[in-house]
């Protein structure tokens, strides 16, 4: 059994199931996936991800902002909204949010402030942050630790040991997507070999970066058995193991209060 603790639920290319997300949630529990989380960009995603979390009872979702929006949309999310959205039992995590300077720069302090209110709302609540970062590995962890952070989710790891070590002390999870079978990321195994198992976590951040040996196609749910076969060559384990490991570790982070 396996849990995609991070997929674009709203974003999936469903024209191999005739647009129907269900014909989609259903090839992946054929596959074995038991949990899906569906991740928040904007805030408004939550209406679309409340609706199928409701017919479904394997799926929940976040609610937040991705630090790669305008200060606009960051803007609307205080803190007070955020725990208001936060609220219902299906909203598992808030994010997803952290730092990207990859893609701008231009909002940098926008992007630190709005990270910094996901994660005051994620105390409120009592609920895990859900944080990306990309080209911005050290004031992410500035933020995390200014803010006291300790129950989140470093998703789609592809940082050093230094910063793994970092947020692993803060008392994070890290979570592989499916870089980490790519052929050219032997260093990212080299890295998520000294993770602890009972901190790691899979996704697969679709519909991007499908595993292989489907990469360069549109990733889905159902590809997350693949990313557990790659830490399974890592960590010299069972498939099944590491599914079962980070479907326990998943639940401890929920349960986490």
């Amino acid at each position: 059994m396996f849990v995609d603790t991070h997929c674009h639920l709203t974003m999936l290319d469903l024209e191999p199931y005739q647009g129907d997300l269900d014909q989609a949630l259903a090839q992946a529990r054929q596959a074995g996936v038991v949990k899906f989380m569906g991740i928040s960009v904007d805030l408004d995603d939550h209406i679309q991800l409340a609706a199928i979390a409701a017919k479904h009872a394997d799926v929940g979702y976040s609610v937040g902002v991705h630090p790669c929006e305008d200060a606009t949309t960051m803007a609307r999310a205080t803190v007070e909204h955020l725990v208001t959205l936060a609220q219902s039992e299906k909203v598992w995590t808030l994010g997803e949010t952290g730092l990207d300077y990859y893609h701008s720069t231009d909002f940098i302090a926008e992007q630190k402030q709005c990270f910094a209110r996901h994660i005051q709302a994620s105390k409120i609540v009592k609920k895990p942050v859900v944080v990306h970062t990309r080209s911005a590995k050290h004031d992410t962890i500035d933020v995390i630790k200014a803010e006291q952070s300790t129950h989140g989710i470093l998703h789609c790891f592809t940082e050093d040991w230094e910063t793994a070590k970092a947020v692993l002390d803060c008392g994070y999870y890290i979570s592989f997507s499916g870089i980490v079978s790519f052929k050219s990321a032997q260093a990212l195994r080299d890295v998520a070999k000294q993770v602890p198992l009972d901190r790691l976590l899979i996704e697969t951040d679709s519909p991007y970066l499908a595993p292989m040996p489907y990469r360069g196609k549109s990733n889905e749910p159902k590809y997350v058995p693949f990313v557990a076969k790659a830490l399974s060559d890592v960590y010299h384990k069972t498939v099944e193991e590491i599914g079962m490991i980070t479907t326990r570790n998943f639940e401890n982070l929920l349960n986490l209060k």
